[in-house]
């Protein structure tokens, strides 16, 4: 069992004709990933590795019947196309960066609306080890097993995976929620999707400074049954200055690192110092 996707999902890439998007369609058709179509409009009638391309998210729905769409759609187009999809009922994992925010709200509210789940934007994407890949984690540092990953940073993301590779440690499925201020799914809704996952024993969760959806998180975390291990990073990260993410901004003592792993701690999650902890903390726990 996994969480979100698996071997099975049937995926339609938006931007399959694009660099990044023809970049990363090939290396998720090598690890396994499900790609039944593509989407940019103008190419309908080509292909890219024998993946058929449509002008239309619509037609590609009706001929192939995807359950999500990975958008590689660049920011002034992002907004037109997850609508073009969220029209046709399909879950999104949106990569591109830049995004305004006046166009990711009325995004997310409309999935909202339909009840139907965005990753990002800004994200590294999803990964259910050995089965399906539908963004840039990279597969050759992925292993099956039992830890689920959430993050905020994708190179966090990829440098916590290979060190519980390296570790022996599995993994079952990896979220990369995204670094924007404003994003889909967060830490407590998929950390409400580990819970329930009878693979996922238990789950990292990595952050940043900036916001609070770590600490928003933590009414929960005192709730869960599953051990709940955490990295913050950007502790030497100067108060008001933007660290990559848009919303990797720390806007007083509330939204730093400090502040995050003291409430994770107090709502009794482990807290690693180092990535290099992590692995540790989670042989510990399990």
């Amino acid at each position: 069992m996994s969480i979100l996707i698996n071997k099975n999902t049937r995926v339609i890439v938006q931007g399959i004709t694009g660099h990044h998007g023809t970049l990363n369609t090939e290396k998720m058709l090598a690890y396994g990933t499900n790609i039944v179509a593509g989407v940019t409009p103008g190419k309908g009638g080509q292909s890219v590795f024998n993946i058929p391309v449509y002008n239309t998210v619509k037609e590609a729905v009706k001929a192939h019947k995807p359950d999500w769409s990975i958008m590689f759609v660049p920011a002034p187009f992002a907004k037109a196309a997850a609508f073009e999809a969220l029209k046709e009922n399909l879950n999104i994992v949106i990569i591109t960066e830049e995004i305004p925010v006046h166009d990711t709200i009325p995004i997310l509210k409309e999935a909202e609306r339909r009840k139907l789940t965005i990753i990002g934007p800004n994200c590294p994407g999803l990964l259910t080890a050995g089965e399906c890949k539908l963004g840039i984690i990279p597969g050759s540092i992925t292993k099956k097993g039992n830890v689920g990953i959430i993050s905020r940073s994708g190179t966090l993301t990829h440098e916590v995976t290979d060190l519980l590779t390296k570790a022996g440690i599995g993994q079952s499925t990896i979220v990369g929620i995204g670094g924007d201020r404003i994003i889909g799914s967060d830490y407590e809704t998929v950390l409400r999707i580990f819970e329930k996952d009878k693979q996922t024993d238990a789950i990292v969760l990595l952050g940043e400074i900036g916001g609070v959806l770590e600490q928003n998180a933590c009414s929960f975390i005192k709730k869960m049954h599953k051990p709940v291990i955490t990295y913050i990073t950007g502790k030497s990260a100067p108060p008001g200055k933007q660290m990559g993410h848009a919303g990797a901004i720390a806007y007083g003592a509330g939204q730093s690192a400090q502040a995050k792993m003291d409430a994770l701690k107090k709502a009794g999650a482990h807290v690693a110092l180092t990535p290099q902890q992590v692995p540790k903390l989670v042989k510990k726990v399990i």
